[in-house]
């Protein structure tokens, strides 16, 4: 089977390797689609070296069908559709308290352990989740992804009727827009990138450029001067943490979907002022997953817009560096049997 592998330095590598029986426990996907996400592309820029097995295959949105059973699994049969709920999180302790998603000890399958990049990938049964017959197994790559914005939107408490401001109009920001709106909300995405901005409005979401538009006064027009029950910071920059808690309104939920690896400055005087509230949110819950699955099989939303690009397994080289040339696309598919 043709597998992939960073090799560190910016650097894929796609080699041969043979087929795995799976162990005890484990199951024997063959995957059908892995989407790229923002992760793998900090992984390829080397930011996760000291984390990464290098050479290791990774990647952890996917989807696919069941290939092999190893001994001991139930409740599955080979063919049938799945996604993985990449966390492994086998080494939960009692001062844990239940939160399994964010123990202490979890493992992320495919950053700290071999990732979906490869035509067949074996994985502990207990972290797969099944589709019904008529899923598309395109866009239930992007199950994974949208579990993270089901459970942002769900850790924001956000209600039908108010008003969610989405800093950060990239994959996980519209993701989490189209949620939002789903729930019943009126949702304003801020974006400094112009076709991420037509992108979202093709989406049929409201957005507006902060840096042409004050997104203050924008969304006090929107709101009779109210401004944001839920603020999701996705941007992960500066400017959008100076300007959450600016577009909060009183007793707002501002949640922390970016990740920073760095202290910043945040203006903790307005949490006292209007009594503000942050909220972080880290990958999933399986209630989550559960969701993101009723929302890609409904498929009421427009998930296919949020593909712009397939391309085989043998491409990823070009496929990462094309990435880094181009801001403007959203989600990039592998397609693991072409």
């Amino acid at each position: 089977m043709i597998a992939t592998q960073y090799k560190g330095d910016k650097t894929f590598s796609v080699i041969e390797k043979e087929i795995e029986a799976p162990a005890k426990g484990d199951v024997r996907i063959k995957v059908a689609y892995v989407g790229v996400c923002g992760t793998d592309v900090h992984i390829y820029h080397g930011m996760m070296d000291k984390r990464v097995n290098i050479p290791e295959t990774i990647g952890h949105e996917m989807s696919g069908t069941i290939d092999a059973i190893g001994e001991g699994v139930s409740g599955f049969k080979v063919g049938d559709k799945i996604v993985v709920r990449p966390l492994d999180d086998r080494k939960v302790k009692s001062s844990d308290k239940g939160f399994n998603h964010i123990c202490e000890e979890l493992k992320f399958i495919g950053i700290d352990s071999p990732g979906a990049m490869q035509q067949y990938w074996n994985v502990p049964a207990f972290t797969l989740h099944k589709l019904k017959e008529e899923t598309d197994l395109k866009l239930a790559a992007l199950i994974e992804p949208l579990s993270v914005a089901v459970h942002d939107v769900r850790m924001g408490e956000l209600k039908a009727g108010e008003t969610a401001v989405v800093l950060g109009g990239g994959p996980i920001g519209l993701l989490v827009a189209l949620v939002a709106k789903e729930k019943g909300a009126q949702v304003i995405v801020s974006e400094v990138n112009e076709t991420r901005i037509s992108k979202a409005k093709e989406l049929g979401l409201d957005a507006v450029n902060p840096i042409k538009t004050d997104l203050v006064d924008y969304v006090k027009s929107k709101t009779d001067d109210k401004r944001a029950d839920v603020v999701f910071e996705v941007a992960g920059v500066q400017p959008a943490l100076d300007i959450m808690t600016e577009v909060a309104g009183i007793r707002g939920r501002i949640v922390m979907v970016a990740i920073h690896g760095q202290k910043k400055e945040v203006d903790l005087f307005k949490f006292f002022w209007k009594e503000l509230k942050l909220i972080g949110a880290r990958v999933y819950e399986k209630e989550d997953y559960e969701k993101a699955i009723r929302l890609i099989t409904a498929n009421e939303l427009p998930f296919n817009e949020m593909i712009t690009d397939v391309q085989p397994l043998k491409n990823i080289q070009r496929v990462f560096e094309n990435i880094d040339k181009n801001p403007d696309g959203l989600k990039v598919l592998m397609d693991c049997q072409s």
